[in-house]
Formats: C-alpha cells, sequence, structure tokens
C-alpha cells in the first residue's frame, strides 16, 4: 500500500494501480467528493491509467450526478463496487448506467482487484 488517507466522509488507500474507497456510515456522496479523488488522481497516477474500487461494508447513498464526475477523470479505467449485500449489488447497477467507464460488481475484493488489473492492464497503452 502507498498510502492510507481518512477523510470526514471516507477512508481510502492507496495501492499502486488502484484506490479503495470505503465510505463512512450515513455519509450521502456528492460531486464536491471528486474534488479529493481528483486531487488522488493527480497525485497517485499522474498520466497512468487506474481502477477505483469502492468497498460497500457501510450503509451510505450517492448523488448520481457523483457518477458523472467521476467519469471525467481521463485516466481512471475502471469503476469497481464490492458488497457481501445483493441489495447494495442492486444498487450498483442501476448506478452503472451513470457511469461511462467500465464498471462491475463483486462479492469478493480479491475478485474486484483482479478485474481492475485486467483492464489497467489493456490500458497502459493508451497512456
Amino acid at each position: 500500500m502507498r498510502a492510507a488517507l481518512k477523510y470526514d466522509f471516507c477512508d481510502f488507500s492507496i495501492f499502486e494501480n488502484f484506490i479503495i474507497a470505503v465510505m463512512h456510515e450515513g455519509v450521502t456522496v456528492v460531486p464536491e467528493h471528486n474534488i479529493i479523488l481528483l486531487e488522488l488522481a493527480e497525485k497517485y497516477f499522474k498520466d497512468r491509467p487506474f481502477a477505483y474500487i469502492t468497498n460497500r461494508i457501510n450503509s451510505y447513498s450517492v448523488d448520481p450526478k457523483v457518477f458523472e464526475e467521476t467519469s471525467k477523470i481521463k485516466n481512471l479505467v475502471a469503476f469497481a463496487v464490492v458488497s457481501q449485500s445483493d441489495v447494495r449489488i442492486a444498487n450498483a447497477t442501476f448506478e452503472r448506467q451513470f457511469v461511462s467507464k467500465p464498471h462491475k460488481s463483486f462479492k469478493k475484493l480479491i475478485d474486484a482487484i483482479a478485474w481492475c488489473e485486467e483492464i489497467i492492464s489493456s490500458s497502459k497503452n493508451k497512456f
């Protein structure tokens, strides 16, 4: 792990090729939170592809406008959702329509990481 960062709305773990986010219980994720993601993308992944993995351990809501802003990050090449909850997986399926990047849901974090690494590997020649 390259960094562990704590914010008032979530915790980020930064790895070589991806970010894992764990949102805090009861939070509403709004477009303004994307400012942090943009800063992290610039600092840790400048000019190279990376993936965003949200590990949905806690219950929280997301303003769909967030996905529009997240999709604008040019070097973000994959968006994964991890949850043991069928309801949260169903929510992620609904959210998929707002994301213009490869987007997939998983029950296990290890599976999400493997999928993201595949997408990143196939994207490296584009940066």
